[in-house]
């Protein structure tokens, strides 16, 4: 029986490892549809090599920061019959990898192919584990210590702060130092529209992420006998009421109705499995709302040029997500209790300061010592001619 729930909990994980490992599949349509198309092949590379150097770095740094295991003469581990502890790894790697597809989103169009790779590793390899060891792994006693002094630890059941929210703050200082796509603002304060060059795609990539997502969340169980349809049923939940209020506060525009859902999601990740339904509807509706409002602030009013909106989406949505698991999952709104609102404030300002940190650090230096964006000419052209040297759809031949 041992020998049978060990496999069945190894299979149970691998199988959530294979769903996220798909929504990096979303991530990549989800920016193909929305970048113009002379940067379309460059948005479906970035993607596949992001996680190619993202499964590296955490093999080798960031898992063991996170979790003090190494794979160097680790026999015990290879050994193991169901191997759940290496399909473990697997699964927390397609979280980790998250960060960089996040954050590719919002440099569109004009950061640097390999800049953008080594801070790949960077922000995999040390950032992100960082605060997932915190969060996660109880690392530096800082959930004792808030379990102490309010009550309960810090509460991020599948990753609204520890991958949303960092992979958001930490793009922001990144969108920031690379400064807006040429002509999308003009001198008197003009702006210039960037539309989509596919809507079918961007939706593509959308429902892509969603059904992934209940891999995301559910999974995040890790064993079988934990498996909650809780967090099924509000993950659902979520995303219905991130769409409708999305669809309905952006004047139906598709753009935002295809990130209404991802919006809901972001948010009820960490809350998934204490929230009531409604709170989960509550907290998915309200993620909405944040997305479209301040999606358009901060491209209209702030003029950030945050291409796909991660910073509002994961970022804001993220941090919402974990103040939302300390509000909607106390038992006076009909959650299950256990959790602490001080304490999920406490967690989130600490990621976002981790993320933000390690951002401006990372992005910062990379700028300074190498550069990070395209030249004018190479942004001019777009970055598949300009990196990958092919565009998404050749309209002649080329002999040589």
């Amino acid at each position: 029986m041992d020998a049978f729930r060990s496999g069945a909990d190894s299979l149970f994980i691998l199988l959530g490892a294979i769903m996220i490992l798909a929504m990096h599949a979303g991530f990549a349509f989800l920016e193909l549809g929305t970048v113009r198309k002379k940067n379309q092949v460059n948005a479906l590379v970035k993607i596949l090599v992001d996680f190619a150097i993202s499964t590296i770095a955490y093999f080798f740094v960031g898992y063991g920061i996170a979790y003090g295991i190494h794979f160097f003469g680790s026999a015990e581990l290879l050994s193991q019959k169901s191997g759940f502890e290496l399909v473990k790894f697997f699964f927390l790697l397609t979280f980790a990898a998250a960060i960089p597809a996040i954050i590719s989103g919002g440099i569109a169009e004009r950061a640097r192919f390999h800049p953008q790779l080594v801070a790949t590793a960077l922000m995999v390899g040390f950032v992100y584990p960082l605060f997932e060891g915190i969060a996660w792994n109880q690392n530096f006693g800082i959930q004792a210590w808030l379990e102490a002094s309010f009550g309960a630890p810090f509460h991020d059941f599948a990753g609204s702060v520890v991958v949303h929210a960092v992979g958001g703050w930490a793009a922001l200082p990144a969108v920031i130092l690379l400064g807006s796509r040429r002509g999308r603002y003009t001198k008197d304060g003009g702006m210039a529209a960037h539309p989509p060059s596919s809507i079918p795609f961007l939706a593509l990539g959308a429902w892509i992420l969603a059904v992934g997502w209940f891999g995301f969340n559910v999974m995040s169980a890790q064993t079988l006998d934990k498996m909650n349809g809780l967090v099924a049923m509000n993950s659902l939940m979520a995303m219905v009421g991130g769409t409708l209020v999305a669809v309905l506060l952006g004047k139906n525009d598709p753009g935002f109705a295809y990130n209404g859902p991802l919006a809901g999601l972001v948010a009820i990740c960490a809350g998934s499995d204490l929230m009531h339904p409604i709170g989960a509807l509550a907290t998915g509706g309200i993620a909405g709302a944040i997305f479209v409002w301040l999606f358009t602030l901060t491209q209209n009013r702030w003029k950030i040029d945050d291409v796909l909106g991660v910073w509002p989406l994961h970022g804001l949505c993220g941090a919402w997500g974990g103040i939302a698991a300390g509000i909607f999952g106390a038992q006076s709104f009909g959650g299950l209790g256990g959790v602490s609102l001080l304490s999920q404030l406490a967690g989130t300002a600490l990621g976002i300061v981790i993320a933000a940190l390690g951002g401006w650090v990372v992005y910062g230096a990379l700028k300074l010592m190498v550069g990070i964006r395209l030249d004018a000419e190479e942004e001019y052209e777009g970055a598949d001619l300009s990196i990958h040297k092919i565009t998404a759809t050749p309209e002649r031949e080329v002999s040589w």
